[in-house]
């Protein structure tokens, strides 16, 4: 069964920083284009950013983000980053990680990050 493990989220103040990590099962990791993805309460699960697989790799980003976060991947390690600084409230929801298109695999249980002062 397929499955994607994230983790990093946590409580933060306006302003503050955070880093997720997401282990990602390393034959879809070396194929797919992969994404965050977040899902506020009342709201659709939006996609946040997305990194095209090597050698050319590129990264893209909503708007509502661009310019402080960041979305990495380690290709040792099966794993996807997404640096996010200057965190604000409206960035709180439960962050998953997918491949990125009209195609996903199954969710993961994703990880909460609260922005809150």
């Amino acid at each position: 069964q397929v499955q994607f493990v994230e983790s990093g989220g946590g409580l933060v103040q306006p302003g503050g920083s955070l880093r997720l990590s997401c282990a990602a099962p390393g034959a879809i990791f070396s194929t797919y284009t992969m994404g965050w993805y977040r899902q506020a309460p009342g709201n659709q699960r939006e996609l946040v950013a997305s990194i095209t697989r090597s050698p050319n790799i590129r990264a893209n980003y909503a708007d509502s983000v661009k310019g402080r976060f960041t979305i990495s991947r380690d290709y040792a390690k099966s794993t996807v980053y997404l640096q996010m600084n200057s965190l604000k409230p409206e960035d709180t929801a439960v962050y998953y990680c997918n491949t990125e298109g009209s195609f996903t695999f199954p969710w993961g249980q994703g990880t909460q990050v609260t922005v809150s002062s």
